[in-house]
């Protein structure tokens, strides 16, 4: 299904997009297993937006830890209405939470960068089930807010590079539980709910009327994943970064907040770099290798801006239960999207 995508982007008619088709003929034979939507778009045009599912455009996409990354946009907001800084230190807003287990005083100089960063001295691994801040111990709990405050600071065996030897100065761990910490402080500083405090900001301005927020037990919005949109509007998220945080003409995202959320803050993996909850990965296709700033969640669920290219793509999954999804998506990208956009 190919439609015009309202507001910034218009239906593009190069032949670039004729040439997408690939991609339909490859999805619907089962060469990616369950992807459920593909939307490109380049020079401000969209070439190929196509659903997989009985779902279609109308649908509210589950892309998982997407999300984190709109957390992260709604904390760039905060910052430019002077409610937060990037060294705020984060639990001194929690006094409720007091007295911590395992107290240190390392735990009240976190700050809102540390949990954007993934590089917070607390003991939280999702990619390790033995981890005590791992996700799925948070989920077992009500206060997910003092699960965050009640974890132990990280140790580093001499095998493991402390944070002062690392890239950038931060050791990171992938830690769903200190951005779910930034939905509260979000309201605490605003006076605002989240999902109110987004839809008023970011959502309103780009034209995106149709969200659906996860809770936590206690009630705040899910900063740390779990956030539903519309395909076209997760397109229009990452259209407004490759301008710079306009849209329209107007400015939405500071400029600056932009620049300062695609820079280079840890090392996440090889060859893997991470800004303020932005993966930085390079993408090889055809002997070129381009750089991208994305959105990404499980199940191979993506939005990825490829600013050399001038160029956004969102890919939508429920592979979740699969093998290497992320790979899978990866794959569809180099071989059959990348491609097409390298194209003069």
């Amino acid at each position: 299904m190919l439609r015009y995508l309202p507001l910034l982007l218009a239906f593009g008619s190069s032949v670039h997009a004729g040439e997408l088709d690939g991609v339909t003929t490859a999805i619907e034979a089962g060469d990616f297993k369950q992807i459920t939507s593909v939307v490109v778009a380049q020079h401000g045009k969209l070439l190929y937006e196509h659903y997989f599912d009985k779902d279609g455009a109308e649908s509210l996409r589950n892309t998982r830890s997407v999300g984190k990354t709109v957390a992260g946009m709604l904390v760039g907001l905060a910052i430019e209405r002077k409610l937060l800084r990037t060294d705020t230190p984060v639990l001194p807003y929690f006094p409720e939470l007091r007295p911590l287990a395992h107290a240190d005083p390392r735990k009240d100089k976190i700050t809102v960068e540390d949990f954007l960063t993934m590089s917070s001295l607390l003991e939280c691994d999702d990619d390790n089930q033995h981890s005590r801040g791992n996700e799925e111990r948070m989920y077992l709990v009500e206060d997910w807010s003092r699960f965050v405050a009640d974890l132990p600071i990280r140790g580093f065996p001499e095998w493991q590079p402390r944070p002062e030897q690392s890239p950038y100065g931060r050791a990171w761990s992938y830690c769903t539980a200190g951005v779910t910490l930034l939905g509260p402080l979000l309201e605490k500083v605003s006076g605002q709910g989240v999902p109110d405090f987004a839809a008023a900001n970011l959502f309103k301005p780009l034209g995106i009327d149709k969200v659906k927020w996860q809770f936590q037990p206690k009630g705040s919005a899910m900063t740390g994943g779990g956030l539903q949109l519309r395909s076209v509007d997760l397109m229009k998220l990452g259209q407004l970064y490759l301008d710079g945080g306009r849209w329209h003409g107007k400015q939405v995202m500071p400029a600056e907040w932009v620049k300062r959320s695609i820079a280079p803050h840890a090392n996440a993996r090889e060859g893997m770099d991470y800004g303020y909850l932005w993966w930085l990965q390079p993408f090889t296709a055809n002997g070129r290798t381009v750089q991208s700033y994305g959105m990404a969640g499980s199940g191979g669920n993506k939005v990825l801006v490829l600013p050399e290219l001038d160029a956004v793509v969102v890919i939508t999954t429920t592979n979740f239960q699969v093998r290497d999804a992320h790979g899978i998506s990866e794959k569809l990208l180099t071989k059959l999207i990348l491609p097409t956009l390298m194209r003069p």
